[in-house]
């Protein structure tokens, strides 16, 4: 038995900025570094343990390849975001995938958040409060102006929704 066309879920339309590579990258590489400091305080004050420390080099690097390059990428490739007159639609992960929809009866608030790196950037994060055990809906690695314009629309939609969002 199949559903009819109209009960199945679509695939948000809109992908985050492309500079959400960069951003997703950084904030990856930031913790590659940390392991890397780590190594070479290793290599600096042990000498007994060569062998161990260019596996462990190896490692590092082959895991900061992983992070930095593959799975900005792959993230990239996989998230989806879209707002429309009925719910807000998310995907996003990239080993462990998520999709979320936000009936925009069930919105409370709706912010925007912007860390250091997505100042840096130009990029914002939009979070979508609701009545919901699963937690907000988060859009992130919005370009500025396209994160303002979605705040401004699901406020606007969700002023003419007169729920008490719960």
């Amino acid at each position: 038995m199949s559903l009819p066309r109209s009960t199945i879920l679509a695939e948000p339309a809109w992908r985050p900025s492309p500079k959400a590579k960069v951003l997703w990258a950084v904030e990856n590489a930031i913790g590659v570094v940390v392991l890397f400091v780590g190594l070479a305080v290793w290599v600096f004050f042990d000498d007994s343990h060569r062998g161990w420390q260019a596996v462990a080099g190896l490692a590092v690097a082959a895991l900061g390849a992983l992070t930095v390059v593959v799975v900005p990428l792959w993230r990239y490739a996989v998230h989806r975001w879209e707002v429309t007159d009925e719910a807000v639609f998310t995907r996003v992960g990239w080993l462990d995938q998520e999709s979320r929809v936000a009936p925009i009866s069930r919105v409370q608030t709706v912010d925007t958040e912007r860390g250091p790196l997505e100042r840096l950037l130009g990029l914002a994060t939009v979070t979508v409060t609701t009545a919901s055990s699963a937690g907000a809906v988060k859009i992130s690695a919005l370009d500025l102006a396209i994160a303002e314009e979605t705040v401004s629309r699901l406020t606007a939609i969700a002023a003419q929704h007169r729920g008490d969002a719960t």
